[in-house]
């Protein structure tokens, strides 16, 4: 056996209790999400059911409304994501780019922004958006989550704009293309792995918010999917496992779709926005 292989082979020993301590609550999950409610507590508890049972999903979605939720967290996250970015795009690259005054003190503010807790301005936001009748509205949790998330978005990308070389855009100017053109052209191409990273973490952070989500939205059919699962474990006479393990799933899958899809753009993004 080479050392390469041994090396890996211990590696992977190494790694593996981390694993499956990080496996163990997905495998739960699953397990829980496929079963019927009689299967879950036995004396001799099984890993896999006796059939694939399906109907807690379809509970769930017709029933007590969490297809509506899922919608209603999709609608917000991506609607928060763009909205983030398309301001903080343009607000990095003249961090990155263009000589600006107080650019250090800017950027310690912009990580001391991240400090305070969303719920600290809560109270203010409500009445806010209540003033403008905004509550029971998405699209102020659009505006309350892209407005949080902005500063975290500004600061990644600023970082990752900084490893682009500049002699590339003037090479573009000198060819003739204006700044705009060579930002469209030259520039925004090489930041995709920047942009993928920074919208997946904006997007996942607004798809897990739960307390502005709570106070904004007042009616179960604007509720998001994080706290429709708070409401299936607090409202009922006993804890429906069964039911709070789907929505959990349910809830999981899209963030887990996004990342599979966008995988090689985030380990480039990280690997490349590490070194400046």
């Amino acid at each position: 056996m080479s050392v390469s292989i041994r090396r890996s082979l211990g590696i992977w020993v190494l790694m593996s209790p981390i694993m499956l301590a990080i496996l163990f609550p997905f495998a739960t999950m699953i397990s829980t999400a496929l079963k019927r409610k009689d299967e879950i507590f036995t004396f001799s508890p099984k890993w896999m059911p006796n059939e694939f049972y399906l109907g807690n999903f379809a509970e769930l979605i017709f029933e007590r409304g969490f297809g509506r939720a899922i919608g209603n967290s999709i609608y917000i996250s991506v609607g928060a994501t763009i909205l983030s970015l398309a301001v903080a795009l343009p607000a990095a690259y003249a961090l990155a780019r263009m000589p600006l005054r107080g650019k250090s003190t800017y950027r310690t503010f912009l990580l001391i922004t991240q400090m305070i807790s969303p719920i600290v301005l809560i109270l203010g936001l409500f009445r806010m958006f209540a003033a403008f009748g905004m509550i029971n509205n998405l699209n102020a949790l659009v505006i309350g989550h892209s407005a949080f998330y902005m500063a975290f978005a500004v600061w990644m990308l600023q970082s990752y704009f900084d490893t682009i070389p500049k002699d590339l855009e003037e090479a573009a100017w000198l060819d003739g293309a204006s700044r705009f053109k060579a930002f469209i052209m030259v520039f925004l191409p090489l930041c995709a792995p920047g942009l993928a990273v920074t919208a997946l973490f904006t997007f996942v952070n607004s798809w897990n918010e739960y307390a502005m989500s709570l106070t904004m939205l007042r009616e179960s059919s604007m509720q998001t999917a994080p706290v429709q699962i708070a409401f299936l474990t607090g409202t009922l006479y006993e804890i429906e496992w069964h039911l709070i393990m789907a929505a959990t799933l349910l809830t999981v899958a899209p963030v887990a779709i996004i990342f599979a899809s966008i995988q090689n753009y985030l380990i480039r993004g990280l690997a490349m926005g590490s070194v400046k």
